[in-house]
């Protein structure tokens, strides 16, 4: 790691936020913010359109590259721009007002709607696990009023929460990968071949789309990025959380992908809809199978826990920036900005029991991929424009780096349009509405 600087270790504002997260912290909510139900189903998903072992693991091997390559950079700005907010915080400092309106409040929607999703499959998985659970919805419901009330004790309770769920889910995986290739299994059924490989263009577009899959579901690595007015030494720990989750993510779906076809072949992951509740069956019979359903229950919540935190963090940073009501900014006690924590809540209740957070993940989808690489194409602008900023961590590789993660990301940004082309055009929409927004918004913002 290349250091400009000595690490800083910026004391925490009075009545604000409390600078107590460490490493720890920074990987559990890296991991947490990442493994869902994406490594549950995509293994299947990919089989199905990319049917070779080699190429699969090429795929997932890529998408752990362009994570990291990813770390580096925004290792960079987290270390130099340590405050709440993520995204949101970087291209305001970047970009002007403007666009950084547009990323922290599509950021705060998508963050909402991620929490949403997350606990309503954890309701439907929990039905699977206790039949008694007959109404995922209210189970969802109590779900995320027990996470937001577990957060407005404060961020200890929020990240002890994160630090443990995020810990047994890593475990499991880990163990259950062990136990494929040192514990007796079932050998997988002989079934009839899958389709070829496709060639030409056919193959490019099926490269591309498992690719777009793969990348999707590293997604959540950076999350300690939200966190940069509570890591108690942002300018070595930023850096070091997000590194260490993607070398920690990158370990675990290589490896789990590795254990499914070793368990069932290509054929078996494909068929299956869970391949690694499958997985779990072909090793341990029944019980496998549900321990691997109790295991989505719980990072699904680990999930919800970091989407709350996270969007949180964005509407505190926004109204301390003089967007939105001055109490939204307020912080208790327990270092949690219970009023930003009450609006994330009801955004999430109001997406969840209406069950339109399928389409705000759809519509965010675009800003999500774009503020990739607007946050990489920021190392550049605001290495041209403040080279005098003490930058605790530089990106490694400058800029060759950095440029790939540009360009994997423009890519990436293509992909995403060209495959699902009616949203992203809601989402150029909804950027077209946010001008006037942002203009009145502006017109009554307070001096910062």
């Amino acid at each position: 790691m290349e250091s400009a600087v000595a690490p800083t270790n910026p004391p925490s504002a009075p009545g604000g936020m409390l600078r107590i997260l460490g490493v720890t912290f920074g990987i559990a909510v890296a991991v947490g913010g990442t493994i869902g139900s994406g490594i549950m189903r995509t293994p299947s998903q990919i089989a199905n359109r990319l049917p070779s072992v080699p190429l699969i693991m090429l795929v997932w091997a890529a998408g752990a590259l362009y994570s990291l390559l990813g770390a580096w950079s925004l290792g960079e700005l987290g270390a130099m721009i340590p405050s709440s907010g993520a995204f949101y915080t970087i291209a305001r400092r970047a970009y002007g007002d403007y666009v950084g309106f547009v990323v922290g409040w599509t950021d705060w929607v998508g963050q909402c709607g991620s929490g949403a999703a997350a606990v309503i499959l954890a309701g439907e998985y929990g039905r699977d696990l206790l039949p008694s659970l007959s109404h995922p919805i209210l189970t969802a419901s109590a779900m995320a009023a027990m996470i937001a009330l577990l957060q407005w004790r404060g961020i200890r309770w929020g990240s002890r929460f994160q630090n443990v769920t995020s810990a047994i889910t890593a475990l499991v995986f880990l163990g259950l990968i062990a136990a494929a290739y040192l514990w007796p299994h079932h050998a997988p059924p002989v079934s009839a071949p899958l389709g070829v490989i496709p060639s030409g263009w056919p193959f490019v577009l099926s490269f591309v789309l498992v690719l777009q899959a793969v990348i999707f579901t590293f997604d959540g690595w950076y999350s300690s990025l939200y966190f940069g007015d509570e890591i108690k030494n942002p300018g070595r720990e930023m850096p070091r959380s997000m590194l260490s989750g993607v070398l920690l993510l990158s370990a675990i779906y290589l490896l789990t992908n590795s254990a499914l076809f070793h368990v069932l072949g290509i054929a078996g992951v494909a068929k299956e809809d869970l391949p690694v509740a499958a997985l779990g069956a072909s090793i341990f019979g029944e019980f496998g199978n549900t321990a691997v359903r109790a295991l989505m229950v719980l990072a699904l919540a680990a999930l919800a826990n970091t989407s709350f935190l996270s969007a949180t963090r964005v509407l505190y940073a926004m109204s301390r920036d003089g967007w939105g009501a001055r109490g939204i900014a307020r912080v208790n006690a327990g270092g949690t900005p219970s009023i930003a924590l009450l609006l994330t809540t009801c955004a999430t209740m109001i997406f969840l029991l209406s069950g339109s957070f399928d389409r705000v993940i759809a519509v965010t989808t675009f800003f999500f991929v774009a503020r990739y690489a607007m946050s990489y194409l920021a190392v550049f602008r605001l290495r041209k424009r403040e080279p005098d900023t003490p930058r605790p961590y530089l990106a490694w590789g400058y800029p060759w780096t950095t440029a790939a993660a540009v360009a994997g990301s423009v890519a990436f940004l293509v992909g995403v349009i060209a495959s699902d082309t009616r949203n992203s055009a809601y989402s150029l929409l909804v950027l077209v509405a946010s001008y006037p927004v942002y203009r009145l918004a502006q017109k009554k913002i307070r001096p910062t």
